[in-house]
Parts: C-alpha cells; sequence; structure tokens
C-alpha cells in the first residue's frame, strides 16, 4: 500500500523559508495527484496546495498565492512545496496526501486515499 513520507519542517523566523518534501518510497508519485494539507492547533485539516497528474494544474489556497510552490521532481520521485516568506499564521502540522489522478486536484481533505505522518513548521522569532 502507498505510504508518504514528508520531510523537511522545522522552526524558522517570520520572513524565512523552508521546502517540504513528499515521499513514497516503491511508488511513482508522477501516477498520482498529490495534495498538501496542513493542520494547526483546535482547527481542521485546511487545503493548502495541490498539483495534478493527468493535466500539471495546480492550486493554493489565497492565503499562500505568492508565497508558497508546489513541483515535481521525477527523476527524484519526489513532489515538494517550497515555502517562502513565512508568516507566524503558518504554523501547523503539514501532511503530504495522494489521489488517484484527475484533471483538476482537490483540495478536499476526504478526496484522498493516502497519507503521510505529517512534518511540523513552526513559524516564530
Amino acid at each position: 500500500q502507498l505510504q508518504l513520507v514528508e520531510s523537511g519542517g522545522g522552526l524558522v523566523q517570520p520572513g524565512g523559508s523552508l521546502r517540504l518534501s513528499c515521499a513514497a518510497p516503491g511508488f511513482t508519485l508522477d501516477y498520482y495527484n498529490i495534495g498538501w494539507f496542513r493542520q494547526a492547533p483546535g482547527k481542521g485539516r485546511e487545503g493548502v496546495s495541490c498539483i495534478s497528474s493527468s493535466s500539471g494544474k495546480t492550486n493554493y489556497t489565497d492565503s499562500v498565492k505568492g508565497r508558497f510552490t508546489i513541483s515535481r521532481d521525477n527523476a527524484k520521485n519526489t513532489v515538494y512545496l517550497q515555502m517562502n516568506s513565512l508568516k507566524p499564521e503558518d504554523t501547523a502540522v503539514y501532511y503530504c496526501a495522494a489521489e488517484t489522478p484527475r484533471y483538476y486536484c482537490s483540495g478536499y481533505a476526504n478526496e484522498y486515499d493516502y497519507w503521510g505522518q505529517g512534518t511540523q513548521v513552526t513559524v516564530s522569532s
């Protein structure tokens, strides 16, 4: 069964950058739509960004547009979330998720079939 592994989280100052990675040993991530989600304490799981396998289309939640970029490196079988100009409100556990390819990728957590364990991102001075 597909198992996703996130990495790259940590503690950064406001305005700093992080790059999160999503990998799935033994599987080809290019065969799946991939979404990044985050969950802050006391809040629901929020869709951050996603990328479609079939079309390559990407989507971002309004609060991260212009700051975050999702991308694939098929040679490394990895999906990235580049996060720039980080703000304290970006603090959350970030999760990578996979679903069957569709033309448009989904920002709804219940559409995804496979999840990683999450990686903590803390933005604080």
